[in-house]
């Protein structure tokens, strides 16, 4: 039984069937149109000479995926040209574009070089590789040759590069606390504060107003609703925001409202009995 799942796999293997390629060919042209270079490919050995384009070359790379059990052409899923740089470890996948036939034409233009193309020195080879694959058939990886390519340019430096470099750490710098005044200065101060109203307090004894009303059941309700008001100020300082003063404010104003029309009316009733 532990045999059972590796002869079942060669068996598969074995069973199935292969790709080949029909007419491969590579042609390297100038861009007067001249050939400089063409000749056959093959899937067994790489080319023996390394295939060199300029700045201004176009390399053409012409095959048909071929079904040899079948002997027709036939479109595999999988077609791709692998760029593979040996010196820096790079590698780029080209996709080629198949017909249903299995035809295929690829074209690398050096002066409309294609993203996949790895970065490259000047003098070094790049290997390319063509990579077919398709359920039921045997894959294929197969080296073509070495292609030596002008050197690639610098990547230009982005104008905010900069702004990626590690920055210096930010130091927090914090205003000392402020100093309490001395205490008798704080006690002048208090005392300033309060003066007026010890003022208002002796003028008003001088005075000695009468109000003999004030406190009557008709005016003491609103007595009482103004100095709500002065706590609600004084308790806005304190603790409340703007909000609650609004909300509390609007309810104590129609209470002041309310009672002021009553002891205005209870004084005016008085005067008219008199």
């Amino acid at each position: 039984m532990l045999l059972l799942g590796p002869l079942l796999f060669l068996a598969a293997a074995v069973n199935a069937a292969g790709i080949t390629l029909q007419s491969p060919r590579l042609a390297v042209t100038a861009s007067d149109g001249e050939t400089l270079r063409s000749e056959p490919l093959s899937l067994r050995h790489k080319a023996l000479a390394d295939v060199t384009l300029n700045a201004k070359d176009t390399l053409k790379i012409t095959f048909q995926a071929y079904d040899s059990e079948n002997s027709k052409g036939f479109q595999p899923q999988q077609t791709f040209l692998r760029f593979y740089d040996r010196a820096s470890g790079e590698e780029g996948i080209q996709p080629l574009r198949v017909t249903p036939s299995g035809k295929v034409k690829f074209e690398l233009n050096m002066a409309r070089p294609p993203a996949s193309l790895p970065a490259t020195t000047e003098g070094a080879p790049v290997t390319v590789s063509l990579i077919l694959g398709h359920p039921g058939f045997t894959p294929l990886h197969a080296p073509l040759f070495d292609l030596v390519l002008p050197a690639s340019q610098p990547v230009p430096v982005h104008p905010e590069e900069h702004l990626y470099h590690v920055r210096p750490a930010i130091e927090h710098t914090f205003r000392p606390d402020p100093k309490q005044p001395p205490r008798f200065i704080s006690a002048v101060t208090a005392a300033l504060v309060f003066a007026p109203w010890v003022v208002l307090a002796g003028l008003w004894s001088t005075i000695s107003p009468k109000v003999p009303r004030l406190f009557s059941p008709s005016i003491i309700p609103f007595t009482a609703t103004l100095a709500a008001f002065e706590v609600l100020l004084v308790w806005y300082w304190v603790a409340l925001r703007l909000g609650d003063v609004l909300l509390y404010g609007s309810v104590l104003g129609l209470a002041t409202v309310f009672t002021g029309k009553q002891a205005l009316s209870s004084m005016a009733r008085r005067r008219l009995s008199k």
